[in-house]
């Protein structure tokens, strides 16, 4: 047995044919305008305590959202470390042990890990007991004592992680030190995007868009050959937007202060992003950070690694080790972007100024 690396487009896709086979044996604004005459599919569904729409165009269009759809049903029963039936809540309670675990679930740890390394810890899946001392689980918000961050601080452990593969049957198995517990919210909806889009494909669907609260992901093009227009979210004004992409096939994830949080008895408004050096909720320059990257997954774990690293550590970040671009945003209403955008996003909103960083 070996320890596993990031899987290939190829192994996802045959994973997810696999998970296929089992199920069936807009934070974001979109403009889908120019669509021609294709014809449309759409639903909306809720999961992971999210809003989602599913779109797809084409004959194969109401195949496509089915598959989809029976991908994130799957998925968020799986990852919910709440449901006793669920793996995450088999990790949590192995005490030590190893648990039996899809390759969807594999693929979100490998990466998380590699993102955990390179970033220095600013991404770390073992972080739930502490969003849960906050209330972020149950809602039940709660701003802890220095003592109790304290003591919930050693039990963070994402390094001491193991993951195995078990090649001759394509099986993946984890385990984490006893008492360690994870989560994969920072990383499920971005999983379950990308899963879900390979869903529409293999359906035979070849123009579609998926929308999962702050995850955008798309497969192909419009149905008129043209970019699809993704709006980035006002973090300042949620039901507007600052900006636009055009982009093709790809994935947005937008992790921001603004999406979930809560005002203390102190008077004070604290956000569900912890930082996990500190066990408090992250304080630097930034309102919202957002991550384009082809991998849907991967993108999920930078949104919130990066904009816990905060705008100098990320630009370092994204130069050291490349794949992605960025828009961030900063409190005094200037957004920076990383070049590679330059022709892909366009401000539309006069209370933002825009620069490009190199």
């Amino acid at each position: 047995m070996n320890h596993t690396n990031t899987l290939s487009k190829k192994s996802r896709r045959k994973i997810c044919s696999s998970l296929l086979l089992l199920v069936l044996c807009f934070s974001m604004v979109l403009s889908l305008s120019g669509c021609g005459e294709a014809k449309m599919a759409q639903k909306q569904v809720f999961a992971m305590d999210t809003i989602m729409t599913l779109t797809a165009y084409g004959k194969n269009g109401e195949e496509g959202i089915d598959a989809a759809q029976a991908v994130i049903t799957s998925l968020d029963k799986m990852l919910d470390p709440e449901l006793p039936t669920s793996t995450t809540y088999a990790i949590n309670n192995a005490n030590g042990g190893n648990v039996a675990i899809s390759g969807q679930v594999a693929q979100m740890l490998t990466d998380a890990k590699l993102v955990y390394d390179r970033s220095g810890g600013a991404l770390d899946l073992s972080i739930y007991p502490l969003v849960k001392l906050w209330g972020f689980i149950d809602s039940k918000y709660y701003v802890p004592s220095d003592e109790e961050i304290l003591a919930e601080l050693p039990k963070l452990c994402f390094n001491k992680v193991n993951i195995t593969s078990f090649p001759s049957s394509g099986s993946f198995a984890v385990s984490l030190p006893p008492g360690a517990q994870i989560s994969f919210g920072a990383v499920a909806k971005g999983c379950a995007a990308e899963n879900a889009i390979e869903a529409m494909r293999q359906s035979g669907v070849t123009s579609g868009i998926i929308s999962l609260g702050g995850n955008v992901q798309t497969l192909g093009v419009k149905p008129d050959g043209s970019n699809w227009n993704i709006a980035v979210q006002d973090p300042n004004n949620p039901s507007s937007h600052l900006g636009v992409l055009s982009l093709g096939e790809t994935a947005v994830v937008t992790s921001g202060s603004y999406q979930r949080f809560f005002e203390g008895m102190d008077g004070k408004t604290y956000h569900h992003i912890i930082n996990p050096t500190t066990g408090y909720p992250t304080a630097n320059n930034l309102v919202s950070m957002t991550i384009i990257c082809d991998d849907g997954t991967m993108a999920d774990c930078l949104s919130t690694a990066m904009f816990v690293l905060g705008e100098a550590k990320a630009l370092n970040y994204w130069r050291t080790y490349g794949g992605f671009e960025m828009i961030m945003v900063k409190k005094d209403n200037s957004i920076v972007c990383t070049k590679g955008l330059m022709e892909k996003f366009t401000l539309a909103n006069d209370n933002y100024t825009l620069k490009f960083s190199e």
